[in-house]
C-alpha cells in the first residue's frame, strides 16, 4: 500500500503570502470544491495504478521472463523500492527551488510515461536478445522510479494549493478523497494486471508486456487529465527550498564550531555555532527537527520487513494452494491488494474502536509507544510468515549439495524389485510395482561425477546397470522388464524446481511398442517406444484430458487434476486395443492453502497503522510548520533504507527464507526496544510556543545582526514540556 503521504506539509504551502493572489478556482456544483481538484484526483488514481500495477508483477517478472533466481531478483526490486524514495527529494528540490509544483509534476510525468513505455518494449519477446530486454527493464524502471518518485512530493500539495484559506474543512476532506484514490488505484492494480499477465497469453508464454503495457495507458491517461485541467489551477511560484537551507545551517555551524573553537567561549548546543550567519528561529526549529529526526534511526528495520509483501511473500505464495473453490483461483501476485483494502477498514476500528477501549483502560497510549506497538506486530507477522514458510517447504525438493546426488526409483517391473548401490544403503525397502516413488534420496558421490554399478534384483534374478551420475542434479531411475540386451534400468535426470506460478510439471513414460504424439491442453510431448520419456512441460492447474497419436490409432486420456506445484509421471501402456495411463505423483503438490498468509497480511496491516500513520502525526506535532517538508525527507529515507536493508541481507545472507523471516523479525523486536528507550528518554514539546515566546516575527532570509534581537528568542530547553513517550 502507498506509504502515507506527507499532507501537513500543506500547511505551509496554502498559508504562503504568495496563494492568497492565486485565482479563484471554479466550483463544483455549488460546493466549495474546487473543478481543479477532480483533475488532482484523477490523475492520482491512474498513477498510482500504473505505478503498483506494474510492481505487483515485477518480481514474477524477474524471475519468469529474465530468468534471474530469487535472491537477485528481490535485491533488484528492493533496490527499486528503495530508488523510488530517495527520487523524491530531488523533485522536491525542483519544484521549491527551480519550476513549482505544477511544471514539475508535467514534466516528471513526461520522464514518468518514457519508464512506462520503455519497460513495456523490453517485455516483449521479440524485440533483441535477453540482454536487451534486462537493459530496457532496468533504464525502465530507474525512468519511472525518478518519476514516481520526482512528483510524489507535488501532487498533495498542489491538491491543496487549490483551496481558498476560508475552506479549510473542505481542503481536509479532499486529502481523505485523495488517500481513497490512492488506495482505490492500488487494491484495483493489483487485481487487473496479474490477470493481464497470468490469464492472457501472447508470444507464447505469460503476457507480461500487456500487464506493462496497461500501466503504460493508465499514466498516459494521468497525465494527459492533468494537463487537461491547467486553465483551472492556482500554481504559487517556488517558494524556496527549506531543505537546502537546512543543510547549509547545519554545514556551517560545524564548520564555524571546527574552525573557532578554540578561540571562542562553549555554546549550549553545536547548533548555536551558526547564529553569526542565521537567524535565531532557524537555529532552534532545526534543533526541534534534529530530536524527531534521531528518533528515526530505527526506523528503517519496519519498512525493511513492510516492503517484502511483494518480493518474499509473493514467492512464498508462488508455492502455496491458490484455489479458493467455486473456480476462483487467485494468483500469488494478487494477495498484495489484502494490505491496501485492510488498511482502509482499519483506519477507522483503530481510531473510532481499539484506541477508544484502551484508553477506558486507563492505559496511556502515546504515539511513540504506539510505534513501538507496530513494530511488534510487524515482528509478529514475520513470525507468522516464518511458520507458514516451513510448512511450505515440506513440498519442496531442495537441490542436493556438492558431491551429492538425488535419486528416486520407479519399479516399471511386474513385482517387486530391490535396488542396492555398492558401498551405501541407499534404498533399505523393495519398491512396489506401479507405485508412487518413495521420495529422492541422496546418494553421496567421490568427486563431480560418479559411475555406479547398480544392482537390481527381480523374481530371483540379478541384473547390473552402470549408471553415471552427476553432483547437485536430480534423477529417476525406472526399472522395466529385461529389452535386448538385458537392461533393465533406464536413467533420467530430473528437473525439481516448483513453478513460480503454481503451474504443475508433466512428463510421461510409453511403455508402448510405437511412438506416441501426446497432446494436454497446448502442449506437446512426443515419448519413444519402448520405455522412452518425455520431456517435463509446466501445464497450468486444472483438470486435462488428452490425446494420444500412434503411427496406427489415436487414444483419449484422462488426466484428472494437475494440482499446484506437483510434479507427475504418467505411464502410458497398451491393453485390450486401447492405452492405459497410471499417473504418479513425483513431487507433492502445493498443500498448505494461501489463506494462510492472510494472518501475516492482517498483523503487517494492524502494524503499518500503529506505526506509519501514527509515526507522520507525531513527526509534524513536534515540529513547526515551516520544517514539515525537512521531517517528509527524513522519513521518506527511513523507507528508502529499509529497502536497501533487504537486498543486503537477499544478496548477501545465503540463508534459508524460514530462517531469513526469523532473522527480520528478531531484529525488528531487538530495534523496538532500542526505539522503546529512546522513546522513554524523550520529552513532547509543543512548536507553537516559538510563536508566542518570539516577541519580534524573524525573517528566515534576514542575517541576524544584534545582540538585543538575539535576547528576545529563547532557547529550545525554555520551550514549555510535555509528558515522556
Amino acid at each position: 500500500m502507498e506509504k502515507v503521504e506527507d499532507f501537513s506539509t500543506l500547511d505551509k504551502s496554502v498559508d504562503a503570502e504568495d496563494h492568497g493572489k492565486g485565482k479563484r478556482s471554479p466550483k463544483l456544483c455549488g460546493t466549495n470544491y474546487p473543478v481543479s481538484i477532480a483533475f488532482i484526483v484523477v490523475n492520482e488514481f491512474c498513477e498510482r495504478f500504473s505505478y503498483y500495477g506494474m510492481k505487483a508483477v515485477l518480481t514474477l517478472y524477474f524471475i519468469q521472463y529474465l530468468h534471474w533466481d530469487k535472491n537477485l531478483s528481490t535485491a533488484v526490486y528492493h533496490a527499486f523500492s528503495s530508488l523510488c524514495y530517495f527520487t523524491p527529494l530531488l523533485g522536491a528540490v525542483i519544484a521549491d527551488s527551480w519550476l513549482g509544483k505544477f511544471k514539475t509534476i508535467i514534466y516528471l510525468s513526461i520522464v514518468y510515461v518514457i519508464g512506462h513505455v520503455v519497460k513495456s518494449v523490453g517485455a516483449i519477446p521479440d524485440v533483441g536478445d535477453s540482454t536487451v530486454h534486462v537493459v530496457l527493464s532496468m533504464l525502465g524502471l530507474i525512468l519511472i522510479a525518478f518519476g514516481t518518485g520526482g512528483i510524489k512530493p507535488c501532487v498533495a500539495a498542489f491538491g491543496g494549493d487549490q483551496f481558498d484559506e476560508e475552506n479549510k474543512d473542505e481542503r481536509r476532506k479532499f486529502f481523505s478523497i485523495f488517500y481513497m484514490s490512492i488506495n482505490a488505484g492500488s487494491v484495483l492494480s493489483t487485481i487487473v494486471t496479474p490477470i493481464l499477465r497470468g490469464d492472457v497469453k501472447c508470444f507464447g508464454d505469460d503476457c507480461y508486456a500487456l500487464a506493462f503495457g496497461v500501466p503504460a495507458v493508465l499514466m498516459i491517461i494521468a497525465l494527459v487529465v492533468f494537463i487537461s485541467g491547467s486553465g483551472l489551477y492556482k500554481k504559487s511560484p517556488p517558494e524556496g527550498n527549506v531543505l537546502g537551507r537546512v543543510c547549509k545551517c547545519i554545514g556551517f555551524a560545524i564548520k564555524n564550531r571546527w574552525r573557532n573553537s578554540k578561540n571562542s567561549p562553549e555554546r549550549k548546543h553545536w547548533l548555536d555555532w551558526a547564529e553569526e550567519k542565521y537567524p535565531k528561529r532557524l537555529i532552534e526549529e532545526i534543533k526541534m527537527v534534529l530530536r524527531v529526526q534521531i528518533l528515526y534511526i530505527p526506523l528503517p528495520m519496519f519498512w525493511a520487513l513492510f516492503d517484502q509483501q511483494g518480493s518474499r511473500w509473493t514467492l512464498q505464495a508462488t508455492r502455496m494452494n491458490m484455489d479458493f473453490g467455486g473456480g476462483f483461483v487467485v494468483k500469488p501476485d494478487q494477495m498484495q491488494m489484502l494490505n491496501a483494502l485492510l488498511i482502509l477498514v482499519f483506519i477507522p476500528i483503530f481510531d473510532m474502536g481499539i484506541y477508544p477501549l484502551i484508553g477506558l483502560c486507563r492505559i496511556k497510549l502515546t504515539p511513540l509507544r504506539k510505534m513501538a506497538v507496530g513494530m511488534i506486530l510487524a515482528a509478529l507477522a514475520f513470525c507468522a510468515a516464518t511458520v507458514v514458510e516451513i510448512n511450505v517447504i515440506k513440498t519442496v525438493v531442495e537441490p542436493s549439495p556438492a558431491k551429492e546426488s538425488l535419486v528416486q526409483v520407479y519399479n516399471l517391473m511386474g513385482s517387486d524389485a530391490t535396488v542396492q548401490f555398492p558401498g551405501h544403503n541407499v534404498f533399505s525397502e523393495p519398491h512396489k510395482s506401479h507405485e508412487d516413488p518413495l521420495g529422492y534420496t541422496s546418494l553421496p558421490l567421490n568427486g563431480e561425477s560418479q559411475l555406479y554399478t547398480v544392482t537390481v534384483l527381480h523374481n530371483g534374478a540379478e541384473y547390473q546397470c552402470g549408471l553415471t551420475f552427476t553432483e547437485k542434479t536430480a534423477y529417476s531411475l525406472f526399472l522395466h522388464p529385461a529389452q535386448p540386451g538385458g537392461t533393465v534400468c533406464k536413467l533420467v535426470e530430473d528437473y525439481i524446481t516448483k513453478s513460480d506460478t503454481g503451474a504443475a510439471y508433466l512428463r510421461f513414460i510409453n511403455t508402448h511398442t510405437e511412438n506416441i504424439n501426446i497432446t494436454v491442453g497446448t502442449s506437446e510431448f512426443y515419448a519413444a517406444a519402448n520405455y522412452g520419456v518425455s520431456h517435463n512441460v509446466s501445464v497450468p492447474r486444472g483438470e486435462y484430458k488428452g490425446v494420444c497419436k500412434t503411427d496406427s490409432n489415436q487414444y483419449q486420456i484422462d488426466l484428472g487434476l494437475l494440482d499446484f506445484g506437483a510434479f507427475y509421471t504418467v505411464i502410458l501402456s497398451k491393453e485390450n486395443n486401447g492405452l492405459t495411463l497410471k499417473k504418479m505423483e513425483d513431487i507433492q503438490a502445493n498443500n498448505i492453502h494461501i489463506a494462510w498468509q492472510i494472518p501475516q497480511y492482517v498483523l503487517l496491516t494492524a502494524g503499518e497503522v500503529m506505526f506509519s500513520i501514527t509515526g507522520l502525526e507525531f513527526s509534524y506535532s513536534q515540529a513547526p510548520a515551516s520544517m514539515k517538508s525537512v521531517l517528509q525527507a527524513g522519513w521518506l529515507m527511513t523507507v528508502a533504507s529499509g529497502n536497501v536493508i533487504v537486498l543486503t541481507v537477499a544478496e548477501g545472507a545465503g540463508m534459508e527464507q524460514w530462517s531469513e523471516f526469523l532473522l527480520f523479525a528478531g531484529l525488528l523486536v531487538a530495534v523496538s526496544i532500542i526505539f522503546s528507550i529512546m522513546a522513554y528518554f524523550y520529552t513532547y514539546v509543543d512548536p507553537d510556543q516559538l510563536d508566542k515566546i518570539c516577541k519580534d516575527d524573524t525573517d528566515d532570509d534576514k542575517m541576524k545582526g544584534s545582540d538585543s534581537k538575539k535576547n528576545e528568542m529563547v532557547s529550545l530547553t525554555d520551550i514549555p514540556k510535555q509528558t515522556k513517550m
